[in-house]
């Protein structure tokens, strides 16, 4: 005599595919945020870049200036030797 399987296997499909569910949604979380953390991530890496680009770029500025200003003295103290020398 041939049996009918029980109706519990039903259950545990059901069961099974609600599990299943939950768990693609809680990776797709997890892949969201992981996402949104790396993107943050690279924000603040791009922001600290161009901070230090800044800052070098400031530098350099500086440096020049300083450069221009001692030669601006040079020019200024031969200019004022030949001055006193002529008189």
């Amino acid at each position: 005599m041939a049996s009918t399987p029980s109706k519990d296997y039903k259950r545990r499909e059901r069961e099974q595919k609600k599990f299943d569910k939950r768990m693609a949604r809680e990776a797709a979380k997890a892949e969201k945020r992981n996402a949104e953390i790396d993107a943050q991530e690279a924000a603040e890496d791009a922001a600290d870049k161009a901070e230090k680009e800044a800052a070098e770029k400031a530098a350099e500025e500086a440096r020049k200036a300083k450069e221009e200003a001692e030669f601006e003295a040079e020019l200024e103290a031969e200019r004022k030797a030949q001055e006193s020398g002529e008189s």
